[in-house]
């Protein structure tokens, strides 16, 4: 692999990538920031019989975690049942009153399913993070390898891979199942949002149209855009790229400026698909990602094929009492926060620095998880032309439609720091294609 062709050409598909605008932003001190997302090369490559052990244990996690939705917002068995407590539903800043008893179409909540995983030097696959709101990332492998294809077309002749370009037929295929009958469109908040790339990328490879809210209308109970002439036709699916909160100011934020007054009311009607639909956030809450063995188990009668890093809720006293006692050997996480921020090192962190995130941690227990560091598998980049060792992890993305469908990609983020973890974007990580081979 080190020698292959396309190695060569790292430096060319970063700059057709500057060239085509392959960028991400960030939020920072209240000001927009926006930047290139390094591209290495060398891609991470996962044989067919390993993927095929991924594939299965994904399928399974997203059907369990879309029965935990439905199950929240409708009868709450699982609570009723003592399998999960109930402080960790309704405390939970992704759960929404307002989706109670509200069924989408077809029954489906996550549609589109980012799920992080890091595999271990003992070979070993966890899971990091359940992302079923918005995740992003898939568009960055996709590009990157239609230009790396460009680039040194020998290295595809080569080595047997699948192909990736069929995520957009995916994607498609998923927003048609649930369409209700009407146009599909892909919603964003606009030019400045942070994954703006990927939202026209998406649009122009699934043919949906790319819109943003006030393009869309709420008439007689059905939503309409609005074209260029004025014309009105009917949207019966909305891939929306923009959070809950901000999809209705008649129902979330009243301020919000980005949404369409009365899209909710018609999605509870059943006269529109939302994908992914709002609520979702209850279902990954980083402190609800340690009770999802069990839902595995409860829903599904199965055994987690998958397994959950190492977690400990210091919400329970046997939990907090391995937490303070091993302080200095667990990652600590905000079940709040995401993009690689409100993560902290126990063995980092100052002497006052400890005391003050214990006293906070014994006052609000709910709010953070504790889990064992997993010495993540290093995989190769070309850094100034040396090959080095760097941490990354695998967002697999699975798309609910009649049947789950992971596809044979995902995009591999890595750190540029030699001494990090942490391989989110926002964060200064890179990426890199993720090869499945077909034989």
């Amino acid at each position: 692999m080190k020698n292959m062709d396309l190695c060569r050409h790292t430096d060319t598909v970063n700059e057709l990538l500057a060239r085509y605008g392959v960028k991400f932003g960030i939020y920072k001190n209240n000001e927009f920031h926006e930047q290139l997302f390094p591209f290495d090369a060398v891609p991470r490559v996962i044989d067919k019989e390993e993927f095929a052990y991924l594939e299965k244990g994904l399928k399974q996690r997203v059907m369990a975690l879309n029965c935990f939705i439905r199950d929240i917002y409708g009868e709450k068995q699982i609570v009723r049942d003592h399998v999960v407590p109930e402080e960790f539903i309704f405390a939970s800043s992704g759960y929404l009153a307002q989706c109670e008893g509200v069924l989408p179409p077809k029954g489906i909540y996550a549609h589109i399913a980012g799920i992080d995983l890091v595999q271990g030097k003992n070979d070993e696959w966890y899971i990091l993070e359940d992302n079923l709101r918005v995740p992003s990332g898939a568009s960055y492998p996709m590009i990157a390898r239609d230009l790396c294809r460009k680039s040194s077309p020998s290295t595809f002749k080569e080595y047997h891979i699948e192909d990736n370009r069929n995520y957009a037929q995916l994607l498609r295929n998923t927003m048609d199942y649930v369409n209700t009958g009407g146009h599909t469109v892909i919603l964003t908040p606009g030019r400045y949002n942070a994954a703006y790339f990927e939202h026209s990328y998406l649009a122009e490879k699934t043919g949906a149209h790319l819109v943003t809210g006030n393009q869309l209308i709420v008439e007689n109970d059905y939503l309409y855009f609005i074209d260029y002439s004025g014309k009105k036709e009917r949207v019966g699916a909305v891939y929306r790229r923009i959070s809950d909160e901000y999809l209705d100011p008649m129902n979330f934020k009243e301020e919000s400026l980005i949404g369409i007054p009365h899209i909710y009311d018609i999605f509870r009607k059943g006269n529109v698909a939302l994908l992914n639909a709002p609520g979702n956030g209850v279902a990954d809450d980083k402190g609800i990602y340690y009770f999802v063995p069990k839902m595995i188990r409860y829903y599904l009668d199965e055994e987690p094929i998958l397994q959950n890093a190492p977690t400990y809720l210091p919400f329970y006293e046997q939990d907090m009492a391995y937490v303070l006692e091993h302080f200095d050997h667990l990652v600590l996480k905000d079940v709040a926060e995401a993009g690689g921020y409100g993560v902290v090192f126990g063995d980092k962190m100052t002497k006052e620095e400890k005391e003050n995130f214990i006293g906070l941690l014994k006052k609000e227990p709910r709010r953070f998880i504790a889990q064992e560091i997993i010495d993540f598998k290093d995989i190769d980049i070309l850094d100034q032309g040396q090959w080095v060792p760097r941490k990354a992890d695998l967002r697999a993305f699975v798309l609910m439609g009649e049947e789950p469908v992971v596809w044979k990609s995902g995009l591999t983020r890595f750190s540029r720091n030699p001494d990090s973890f942490i391989v989110n974007s926002s964060q200064g990580g890179g990426f890199k294609d993720t090869w499945v081979l077909s034989q």
